[in-house]
């Protein structure tokens, strides 16, 4: 049998995470991961109308299908 002997390590600490979709699903997962202990700020790109009843979500007007609008949104709100 062999042990293991190197240490666990752990993943830094997210703060901003953003969900790119605008479905039912997308809205769930933001939903439930607004509730997660260190998450200060939940971004959804484009989002529903569902999201924005949602306290601690941010709707984003950026298509999903706009990488570049993504990429400029998570470097200019720090999303982790």
């Amino acid at each position: 049998m062999t042990i293991a002997t190197k240490e666990v390590q752990t993943l830094p600490q997210i703060n901003k995470v953003l969900v790119v979709g605008g479905g039912g699903r997308e809205n769930s997962l933001a939903w439930a991961l607004k509730s997660c202990p260190g998450i200060e700020n939940v971004f959804v790109a484009p989002g529903n109308g569902g999201t924005e009843e949602h306290e601690g979500c941010t709707r984003i007007s950026v298509r999903e299908t706009d990488t570049n609008g993504l990429t400029k949104t998570c470097l200019t709100e720090k999303i982790d």
